[in-house]
């Protein structure tokens, strides 16, 4: 991307947004008719690496690594597949040569028509049962990237990933209505995603990443303290706010990376961060426990 460019200091070859990788399992669904299901990962690697996603450059070691993992669960003679499906992506960790888990993502209804012999087409203001199931997730998959490394950088992507989501809605589709309380699908990840109240979630994201994550190696006594901040600012977040789901996905994420980072940290900073994460994230207190030992 342009705007990291001169972080990275490397020049080469534009590249797309997306390096990623797709597997489709399909030992739920028989019979010769479906055999053609089996080009389904290569068709669908071409269409999220190959489009152009935003209007930013990415040089090639820039690129969104990802990974989506699609479990065909049935499907009918008229070519219309039920799937449950896995997404995560991975940033880099600068000033190293690793890369941090940044997202994972599951999604049990996805119910698309793929026929034999068909296009990918990109256009995301067609609602498509297959296109727009991808591009919804892309954009969300970019709006977490951005706001990992600006704040609040994401806005534009989750913007565009709403767009997606009305234009499902409004198609009837199973998977894109709306539904009531704090729902774990698509509607609820959006409406979460664009409601204010969890904006200083978003940014407490980026701090994590940029100020704590990125700065480790040069500073582990700075970037543990920025990502105190971060935590404390999720902890803040969450007291003041009703759904959880978002707060979830973040923990169940990061919590082994944020105990890596505080374990060798001097007894203080490890009694405060257990404090913080036991309070905010208590489904993982057990791992949480080796910053008392």
């Amino acid at each position: 991307m342009v705007m990291f460019a001169g972080l990275f200091g490397v020049q080469g070859t534009f590249a797309q947004e997306f390096n990623c990788s797709v597997s489709v399992n399909d030992r739920q669904i028989s019979g010769s008719t479906f055999d053609y299901i089996s080009e389904l990962p290569e068709v669908l690697r071409n269409y999220i690496n190959g489009n152009r996603w935003t209007n930013d450059r990415f040089e090639e070691h820039e690129r969104i690594a990802c990974n989506i993992q699609i479990v065909l669960t049935g499907a009918d003679s008229n070519y219309n597949f039920t799937s449950e499906v896995v997404f995560s992506m991975r940033r880099p960790i600068y000033n190293t040569n690793q890369q941090s888990l940044t997202l994972v993502l599951s999604d049990n209804n996805w119910r698309f028509n793929y026929p034999r012999s068909k296009s990918l087409i990109f256009d995301d203001l067609i609602f498509d049962e297959l296109t727009s199931f991808i591009d919804f997730y892309a954009y969300i998959m970019l709006g977490f990237d951005y706001d990992s490394f600006s704040e609040l950088g994401g806005t534009p992507y989750f913007n565009r990933a709403q767009s997606v989501f009305e234009l499902g809605q409004n198609s009837g589709v199973q998977g894109w209505g709306r539904s009531i309380g704090a729902q774990r699908n698509r509607f609820g990840l959006i409406t979460d995603l664009m409601n204010p109240a969890y904006e200083d979630l978003r940014k407490a994201f980026y701090r994590y990443h940029r100020l704590g994550l990125d700065q480790f190696t040069l500073n582990s006594e700075i970037s543990r303290n920025q990502t105190l901040i971060a935590l404390r600012t999720i902890q803040e977040n969450k007291r003041v706010t009703t759904n959880n789901y978002l707060f979830d996905l973040f923990f169940s994420t990061k919590y082994t990376e944020i105990v890596a980072m505080f374990m060798e940290a001097d007894n203080r900073t490890r009694v405060d961060a257990y404090n913080v994460l036991r309070d905010v994230d208590p489904a993982h207190s057990t791992e949480y426990q080796k910053l008392q030992n």
